[in-house]
Order: structure tokens, then sequence, then C-alpha cells
């Protein structure tokens, strides 16, 4: 929904830059983003990562994408596609709760949705799994109602853990390839994307 993937490729390679490694293409880190997101440094690294070292990169990380952020805009069809639905919406993001809900209201889409979560602790907040159990049950929604919009394997993997439904979409930080070998439907836009929901 958020179109940062030039974002998160500079704080990538700032990361990259920090540790003495050369800088990544954004079709690489596509390739090889997942989560845990440890488990990406560590196999682009080639080597095991200590609490030391995930801290540094979370700090270099999360400095250089915030410097970024008020750069980004929305994916197409965000908001136009979004307010013509005719079935409630939420959002479940892996960005942190208290800098998410801002972020919302500054793009004018909290109406949009009847709940805003993020992550609430400090992180790269694991899978996604459990934060969306919880996300479905503080909405009082049975998972098979369910159809959530994704661009990463984790939330296909996320959907089949609690039993909802999912879609992904190859514009953020998954390469369609990834998202393919998930076994989700794979849509080019959020657009495209909601025609599934018809």
């Amino acid at each position: 929904m958020f179109a940062d993937n030039d974002a998160v490729l500079s704080a990538v390679n700032r990361v990259c830059a920090d540790f003495g490694h050369a800088a990544i293409t954004l079709e690489h880190w596509r390739d090889v983003f997942s989560r845990p997101i440890k488990d990406c440094y560590e196999r682009m690294f080639g080597r095991p990562l200590t609490a030391a070292d995930w801290a540094r990169i979370d700090t270099v990380y999360h400095a250089e994408y915030r410097a970024l952020m008020d750069g980004c805009g929305l994916a197409v069809g965000v908001p136009d596609h979004l307010a013509t639905l005719r079935h409630t919406q939420s959002l479940l993001s892996m960005w942190f709760h208290d800098e998410l809900v801002p972020l919302v209201a500054r793009f004018g889409l909290g109406e949009l949705f009847s709940r805003v979560d993020g992550l609430k602790a400090a992180g790269d907040g694991g899978s996604k799994a459990e934060h969306l159990a919880e996300h479905l049950d503080a909405l009082d929604l049975r998972p098979r109602d369910v159809v959530l919009i994704g661009d990463v394997a984790d939330d296909a993997e996320a959907a089949r853990h609690v039993g909802a439904q999912v879609v992904l979409v190859a514009t953020g930080t998954s390469s369609r390839k990834v998202l393919e070998r998930t076994g989700a439907p794979v849509a080019d836009s959020i657009p495209e994307a909601l025609t599934h929901l018809a």
C-alpha cells in the first residue's frame, strides 16, 4: 500500500555499507527477503549475526528508512480503489504502531479501515501469523471470512496459519517468483488484487 521500495533499498544498502558488503539491487533484495528478517541478512552476509550485529542493523536501517519515508507515496490504486470496496477493511502492518497510525492519518486513509494495527514492540516482529490472529480476534472476525492482501511470502504463511484466504501483490518487497512459490494467487497491482474479492 505504501510505495517505499526505493526507501527500503536505500536503507538495506546503508546496512550493507556499514557491514562492508557490496550494494545490492532491488531485484536481489526482493529475491532474498523473508521473515524473520535477521535470516535475510545472515544469508546475504554469509555468516551468523550476533545480538550486537542485529541491534546495529536495526538502528542503521531504520535511521535511513525514516529519513526517506516522507518522500514515499501510495501504491497505484490507493486510496481510490479501496474507497469503492463494499467490504470492511482493516490494516495490519509490520511497521511500528506509533508511527503507522500518524502515517495512515497523513494520507487520509483512516476512515477506510475499521482497525489499524502495527508492531507494538521493538524488533522485526517475527512472522505475521501471531499478529494476524490477534488482529482478527480484536475485530471479532472469522478467519475463513477474511481475504488478506499482502506482498511477501510471510503474508501467505500467516493467512494459512489462521485459516484466512490470501492474494499477494508483486509490487512490494518480494518478487513474483518468490510469491508464486507460495501457491497463492499473485496480482500485479492492488486494483488487480481487489478483483479477487468479487
